[in-house]
This record gives C-alpha cells, structure tokens and sequence, in this order.
C-alpha cells in the first residue's frame, strides 16, 4: 500500500490549506463538507473531531492511512482532541502546528497541547502562508515506522521540527 495520510483537526484550524499547500495546489482553501481524497492525503471536515458523534468516521476512514496528521492552529488557545485521542487510532502520528507565523500565534502551548494529544511522533511547526517547515511532511509521510521517523528528526537541523514522546 502506498503511504497515505489522513488530516485531523478543528474548523479553520487549516487543513485544506495544507492539503493544498504539500500537493503544490494555489488555489485557495474550500470549507470541507465530506472527506476529500487526493492523490496521498484525506482531507476530513474539522466537524468530524469537534462531535464525539462523527468519531466513527475518523475510525473508519483512518484503516485506509497509514500516517495520522493531528494538526494544531497556533492561533487556538484549546484543543479539539480529546486527552489521549492518538491512542485510539493505531497508525503513525505527526503532529502539525499551523499558523506559525500569525501575529497572535503561540508555537509554545500549541506544542503543548499536541503533546496531550498524540502518545508519540514528530512534530512540525508550519506556515502555509510562508511555506515554512511544509517540506518536512512528505519526508515523514514516506517513513513506515517510529524508529525511521525518530532517525529523520534526530539528523534533521530544522528549527520546525521536533519528536515527543511519552
């Protein structure tokens, strides 16, 4: 199977702009409705994490992954998932925080706040915007365990990129 990646996260905590963003599309982001596909990623509508009751969904679609982004807007001061969510879904994690370079973003408590969310797996600070750390996803999306991953970030000299673990 060939590395995919479905995208979690909030309404407008940007998504579809990454989605755009990593697929070198220019187009500006749409509100996602339903689940999009393109060529690697699921993009997921932030309704599916914010309701308990779209779960399932995230489920369902996360058996056709092989890598979960759970992505962070710096700019939020809470956090959408649940304590723990990442132990729920058995795949790779990486965390993204988007938003960076937004005046009122904190890249400090959104870290934090992926912590408490993903048991394991790298984070990437990222700007769309500014195509700041967007280069490191594919790389990480192309690993096919945590050893790999915990290889890349440690020979990585990139200020975006981190690893947490529990």
């Amino acid at each position: 199977m060939k590395n995919r990646v479905m995208i979690i996260g909030g309404v407008q905590a940007g998504k579809s702009t990454l989605m755009n963003t990593l697929l070198g599309k220019e187009s500006s982001a749409n509100k996602t409705q339903a689940l999009v596909y393109d060529d690697w990623i699921v993009d997921t509508p932030g309704e599916y994490v914010e309701n308990p009751m779209y779960y399932r969904n995230i489920m369902a679609t996360s058996l056709e992954v092989t890598h979960v982004i759970y992505l962070q807007d710096a700019t939020s001061a809470r956090s959408v998932f649940p304590p723990q969510f990442s132990l729920g879904i058995p795949k790779i994690q990486i965390g993204v925080i988007t938003k960076i370079d937004a005046p009122d973003a904190d890249v400090e408590r959104a870290t934090a706040l992926l912590k408490n969310v993903m048991t394991q797996g790298p984070i990437v600070k990222t700007s769309s915007w500014q195509k700041l750390g967007i280069e490191l996803i594919e790389p990480l999306i192309q690993l096919k365990t945590n050893e790999e991953i915990q290889q890349f970030v440690k020979e990585s000299d990139s200020p975006y990129l981190m690893y947490c673990s529990q």
